[in-house]
């Protein structure tokens, strides 16, 4: 385990999955991460890589061969080097080997950087095409935000807050994690009440918001969060059923759609990377 401090906040994180671990506020001496119990989700703040979500059939096809990947992808559960530790600024790095190409036919390294500015954290995701061909690939942020946050608050205090109006639908996963459906769920709204129940059909999937931003409050307490994501298309709110904590997902790529041909590069939400070229992404977490 890593961390780096400032005035503001102490953040731990884990080589295993460049996993943040613990999101301190120095200041109000609150964590603001879930705590991982096990008996509901034994994680905090997975790295999505190279697939959000889950594929049909687990498994998706590139020049006419089948290659399985679990949900979520493998870099969650890859072991990175921690690359650079100085101040307030830690970096982790992954490359690909023998273990990543049979199941992932592409050369690359991916970095995740997380610096401090004051009471935010900064995650930065860059990956490297390394290889000589294009490579295919979606990445995305899973932190995990302890709801209640304040003592004598409860879960249903917490509401989810867009920075602009919303006229959004809910995109439906069904059992095996697929985009099967799609209802309405932001009519010209900006916000959206937290409940236990919100949670018992799986994730909150959007895929057209026009906001850069969201925040987690409760009109009974000051404690909270904003988390910035421009650059991110796509965003997932999502809970482990009655679990006190809310996922806020960033994504580049979403999961495969009941409908879905398993061709990697048709894939909804799939990104392409040049040999030798970067992709760079950021999303941010100010605690207050």
């Amino acid at each position: 385990m890593a961390y780096i401090e400032n005035d503001f906040l102490k953040i731990e994180v884990k080589s295993k999955g460049a996993e943040l671990d613990s999101l301190f506020s120095k200041k109000h001496q609150l964590e603001y991460l879930w705590s991982a119990d096990p008996n509901f989700w034994a994680r905090k703040s997975p790295l999505l890589f190279p697939v959000v979500g889950a594929l049909k059939e687990n498994k998706y096809i590139y020049e006419g061969k089948e290659y399985p990947m679990k949900k979520h992808g493998f870099a969650r559960e890859s072991e990175f080097t921690l690359e650079n530790q100085s101040g307030n600024e830690i970096s982790f790095l992954l490359k690909s080997d023998d273990a990543t190409r049979e199941i992932y036919p592409f050369d690359f390294e991916l970095r995740v950087t997380y610096s401090l500015q004051r009471n935010a954290v900064h995650v930065t995701y860059e990956l490297r095409n390394t290889g000589g061909h294009e490579m295919f690939f979606s990445i995305g942020a899973h932190p995990a935000f302890k709801v209640p946050l304040a003592e004598g608050t409860s879960y249903h205090d917490y509401y989810i807050e867009f920075e602009e109006e919303e006229t959004a639908k809910r995109h439906l996963l069904n059992a095996d994690g697929l985009i099967e459906s799609a209802e309405d769920f932001l009519r010209n709204s900006s916000r959206f009440n937290l409940s236990k129940e919100l949670f018992y059909r799986d994730a909150i999937v959007f895929k057209q918001i026009h906001s850069g931003m969201v925040s987690l409050r409760s009109d009974k307490t000051e404690r909270g969060l904003n988390l910035y994501f421009d650059g991110f298309p796509y965003l997932g709110i999502w809970a482990a059923k009655d679990a006190d904590f809310v996922c806020i997902e960033p994504w580049c790529g979403i999961a495969d759609s009941v409908s879905h041909n398993l061709q990697l590069e048709k894939k909804e939400g799939i990104n392409s990377l040049k040999p030798g070229k970067n992709f760079t992404v950021v999303w941010s977490v100010e605690c207050f």
